[in-house]
């Protein structure tokens, strides 16, 4: 059997869409093809009754100590994406680069042994799955819940429905457009796994990374012009250096800064809701491309838009791990943390 899984996991092409059933074979296969650092989650369901899940990739075979000094550290990456979007590959790319590299490679092995990572390649399973359905909905960027009363539209905006300053800008109340923000806030059943899972141990997060498409940017909180990061010189300051390391690898330019200066002002997002959280590292990343395919990418651009990403993913992370964990090596020599790295829950198909 785990010579099966092996080459199940071999003929999957990590460099074309695929339907929803065969992302969650991957997440199974994957699992069972490495028992000792993967194991899947469930901590929700959408509303027409699937299941929410993540993987979560840890060293086990390392001891990692109960008593926490001042809270674990978590860093939490999420994606929400329609047929032809090439945001959940991204997420899947990431965790087999972690596993294909944390035995060989010491710095990755050492982030292990800190910390744990959670990655959920689909948030919104529902719309995925619809948008698959035919060429009409294959760009459906929402999820599959009726509209309020007197609506004959369905579906909310699942990254404007978080609890940071909702319904304020940037968003549509009219219940028939793609920026439909929900009749209130954390009104979906998606957002709610989301913010139970995060929110009930927030001060235990680290960073938290959401994945979108398309613009080529590294978006800052906040998406309200009015606030401004506590943490906003730092963000901006590793937010560049990660797009230098995404330049590195095919020559892309990334753009860095808040919504409202780079993008255009939008409220409710789940990488705004992190930081008012107080998890100190929150990014968007826009995936490829500037437009000239928008949210229909072309398969042969998969590879070179994960690998460039996945660069700029793991500076933030390397950068959030070695400031966390050099001052605590320092003070408690005896004591490790644990940081969760949850990738994939909420990223949306289009800008934001």
């Amino acid at each position: 059997d785990q010579k099966q899984m092996s080459l199940a996991l071999l003929e999957y092409d990590y460099y074309k869409y695929h339907p929803m059933p065969e992302i969650t074979n991957w997440m199974t296969q994957i699992a069972k093809d490495h028992p000792d650092v993967v194991t899947i989650v469930d901590y929700g369901q959408t509303y027409e009754k699937r299941t929410i899940s993540l993987l979560k990739v840890i060293y086990i075979f390392y001891l990692k100590p109960k008593k926490k000094l001042s809270g674990w550290t978590v860093v939490y990456m999420q994606g929400i994406s329609c047929m032809s979007s090439n945001i959940y590959k991204f997420s899947i790319v990431l965790s087999n680069q972690i596993l294909q590299t944390y035995k060989t490679d010491p710095k990755m092995e050492k982030m292990m042994m800190n910390m744990d990572f959670y990655v959920t390649p689909v948030l919104n399973v529902d719309g995925y799955m619809y948008s698959w359905q035919d060429n009409t909905t294959r760009l459906w960027r929402k999820n599959m819940s009726p509209g309020p009363s007197g609506c004959d539209c369905n579906g909310t905006d699942i990254n404007a429905n978080f609890n940071a300053n909702w319904g304020t800008i940037g968003i549509s109340f009219d219940c028939c457009t793609v920026a439909f923000c929900g009749s209130s806030p954390i009104s979906e059943t998606e957002t709610q796994a989301v913010t139970y899972f995060v929110g009930s141990r927030k001060e235990d997060f680290l960073c938290f990374l959401t994945i979108h498409s398309f613009s080529q940017m590294l978006l800052v909180p906040y998406g309200h012009p009015n606030f401004t990061a506590p943490n906003y010189n730092e963000l901006i300051e590793v937010g560049l250096a990660a797009a230098d390391e995404i330049k590195k690898v095919h020559g892309t330019h990334y753009t860095v800064g808040t919504p409202p200066d780079v993008l255009y002002a939008n409220s409710g997002s789940s990488r705004d809701w992190a930081r008012q959280q107080g998890i100190p590292f929150s990014y968007t990343f826009e995936l490829r491309d500037n437009g000239t395919f928008g949210f229909e990418l072309p398969e042969d651009q998969i590879k070179p838009s994960c690998e460039e990403a996945y660069e700029g993913a793991l500076y933030i992370i390397t950068y959030a791990h070695d400031k966390t964990f050099s001052g605590a090596m320092n003070t408690a020599a005896t004591a490790l943390w644990t940081m969760l790295l949850a990738v994939g829950v909420t990223t949306s198909t289009t800008l934001m």
